[in-house]
């Protein structure tokens, strides 16, 4: 049996409202006792028996962990000699004509930049990692034999998923077979990019797709850029192959670009479909300002969920990742005018899987005895001013160990 007690800790106990706007968020100082990683009791002054390992968390706010939920841990720059991505010409048909060289190239240092990644991902608050990895006719499946063997080796700090992802193409690259022998190797899910953009047959790419993910038992993370009334078109092709299959709530669509695109009254009726098969959405919230960002909060609300990702740290796409979800958070925040400490605070759901530590009536909901201890301490003083002055974390626990630890003294925020 593992103890652990965090003693001193900071929690959201409710909202403070002035004329009946919230303007600040109620806190008050705990203990949290761990029990075989669940909290087993959260109270003041708790003293536990036996063999139990003590935290004096001075403080600090303790919130939920993130979940990193698009990433490709296989194919990055991160860890080796700094190189800025090469010029597009071609758009996404550039990269996946420098793939064809490049990543046979890398192979020697992949497994060595996967396992960078994942210890900064970890050190940035990540107790579970989505990585994309590629299949394709020039690496075939090392990469999922790359990225099993690195995440496999932190089994005992984060979860993870594995997409056996087709970046050039499940029918441009003619990788179907390979899809297959990387799923009867241990991906847990199937992946898809641009059915009419890079495959040119939104028909067969998709139902392709779905039938791997059908004979594999397994859910779907496709990536669809395509913008517009296009991309609402493999939308719906989608939605309806997810209802044949009988696969409600396991297919997700990646960047999913066409709903920032679309005017209201479509949008509604495409979100509404969506929420009837429970398809969620996850973003790399792009900080690109001539391209809009797709309706996260309208999204959530109405039934479909959204997640962030980083999507990389520093690849041969792009130079700027971070691997910072509290800095991801607050870009989104900007993005949507969050400024007030409702609206900040509500947008850590985006990076938690949902859990917040109030509920929206600002009920404290989180942490209760019985639930996952995947959490962190943060010098902050609530979610609301971590995500908008960029707190920094001094303690990453996953499944009741602390996984990544740094003393307060030496945190350096960004902004206080």
């Amino acid at each position: 049996m593992s103890k652990l007690l965090l003693k001193n800790v900071r929690l959201e106990e409710a909202y403070e409202h002035e004329n009946e706007h919230i303007v600040a968020t109620r806190t008050g100082i705990y203990d949290v006792l761990i029990v075989d990683g669940h909290v087993q009791q959260v109270d003041n002054n708790i003293v536990a028996d036996g063999d139990v390992e003590v935290v004096d968390a001075q403080k600090q706010l303790l919130v939920p962990s993130f979940r990193e939920m698009h990433i490709h841990i296989d194919k990055t720059y991160f860890g080796g000699e700094w190189q800025a991505p090469r010029p597009i010409t071609k758009g996404i048909l550039t990269r996946i004509e420098e793939e064809r060289t490049l990543l046979p190239k890398q192979l020697p240092t992949a497994a060595y930049r996967a396992e960078e990644m994942v210890k900064w991902l970890i050190s940035q608050g990540h107790t579970h990692i989505r990585s994309h990895c590629n299949v394709d006719p020039q690496i075939g499946t090392k990469h999922i034999d790359i990225t099993k063997q690195v995440l496999e080796k932190y089994q005992d700090q984060i979860t993870y998923e594995i997409v056996a992802f087709p970046q050039h193409g499940l029918l441009r690259s003619n990788v179907e077979e390979l899809i297959r022998e990387a799923m009867a190797m241990g991906a847990t899910l199937v992946g898809g990019v641009d059915p009419s953009i890079v495959d040119r047959n939104i028909e067969k790419s998709l139902h392709t797709t779905m039938g791997i993910a059908q004979d594999y038992n397994a859910g779907i993370d496709i990536h669809i850029h395509t913008a517009n009334t296009l991309g609402e078109f493999e939308f719906y092709k989608l939605i309806e192959l997810t209802k044949q299959a009988k696969k409600e709530g396991q297919v997700t669509i990646s960047h999913a670009m066409a709903l920032a695109d679309l005017e209201q009254s479509r949008l509604e009726d495409l979100v509404q479909a969506m929420a009837a098969v429970q398809m969620d959405v996850t973003t790399t919230v792009p900080t690109d300002l001539n391209r809009s960002t797709i309706p996260m909060p309208y999204l959530y609300n109405n039934g479909v969920k959204v997640s962030v990702g980083h999507d990389s740290l520093t690849d041969h796409w792009s130079p700027y990742g971070t691997g910072n979800t509290i800095m991801k958070l607050n870009v989104m925040a900007q993005r949507f005018r969050f400024i007030d400490e409702y609206s900040l605070s509500r947008a850590w759901k985006y990076a938690s899987g949902g859990i917040t530590p109030l509920n929206d009536v600002g009920e404290r909901v989180w942490p209760q005895a019985g639930d996952k201890a995947n959490m962190l301490l943060v010098d902050g003083v609530s979610t609301a001013h971590v995500i908008a002055r960029r707190c920094p974390i001094s303690t990453v626990i996953s499944q009741g160990k602390i996984i990544h630890q740094q003393e307060v003294g030496e945190l350096k925020g960004e902004f206080r």
